[in-house]
């Protein structure tokens, strides 16, 4: 018998983040490493729990994900996006209330080019009168 699962993309800045919700109790693997050993810091841990604590499923699912590309903040909200979309999958009625937390948005900020003549994407090369 083929197991449940639910899939959803996640994607910040240059990360992009695949995640598989599974029924299970609640353990979340990154690219084959626990949470704890991936992502060393606890507030990145907070963002990437923040779609399973609003729906009130921390307990329900296990979450297996694969994330690539970017640092540790974009792909913890790749990651936060991703679950939230995968959640959305799972239960429709969870809508409302991913959506007035703002995880279903995906952020699009992004780094900024740099131009010719600048040093960065608006840094200007020190000005001298003389």
């Amino acid at each position: 018998m083929a197991q449940v699962q639910y899939i959803g993309t996640g994607r910040r800045k240059s990360s992009v983040a695949r995640v598989r919700l599974v029924p299970g109790d609640g353990k979340i693997v990154i690219n084959g490493r626990e949470i704890e050993e991936y992502i060393p810091f606890a507030a990145l841990r907070a963002v990437v729990n923040q779609p399973l604590v609003a729906t009130e499923t921390q307990g329900g699912y296990d979450v297996h994900v694969n994330v690539n590309g970017g640092g540790y903040t974009g792909q913890a909200g790749a990651i936060r996006h991703g679950i939230a979309r995968a959640l959305l999958q799972a239960d429709p009625e969870y809508r409302p209330t991913l959506k007035a937390a703002g995880l279903l948005t995906r952020d699009a900020r992004m780094k900024e080019r740099k131009k010719y003549g600048l040093k960065g994407a608006r840094r200007a090369p020190q000005f001298s009168k003389r």
